[in-house]
């Protein structure tokens, strides 16, 4: 079956930088997209970055364009974020997600991660 399990989560101070990865399992990763979300205590779940399958395509939530960025390693089966210049209010759990439309709506999306934890103190 597939598989999502993420890494790279901590507790860090604004303005520092966190790598998040995600290893997929179970299918064939090249023929799925994939995308991040988060979800902070009280709040729904909320898009934050997407890759195409071919990933040539990607997009960003506003609050993240220019300090996060999406890259997926179909050898290694992974796909990762970057995350620089992080504010508190980036403070939540992220998940990886796959499915196989381009959507920014977690409905959308048949596989998940079981989250990491962020934690920006300002």
């Amino acid at each position: 079956q597939v598989q999502l399990v993420e890494s790279g989560g901590g507790l860090v101070q604004a303005g520092d930088s966190l790598r998040l990865s995600c290893a997929a399992s179970g299918r064939t990763f090249s023929n799925y997209n994939m995308a991040w979300f988060r979800q902070a205590p009280g709040k729904e779940r909320q898009f934050v970055a997407l890759i195409n399958r071919s990933g040539r395509s990607t997009a960003y939530e506003d609050s993240v364009k220019g300090r996060f960025t999406i890259s997926r390693d179909d050898a290694k089966n992974t796909v990762d974020l970057q995350m620089n210049s992080l504010k508190a209010e980036d403070t939540a759990v992220y998940y990886c997600a796959q499915g196989e439309s381009i959507s920014t709506r977690p409905a959308d999306y048949g596989y998940w991660g079981q989250g990491t934890q962020v934690t920006v103190s300002s």
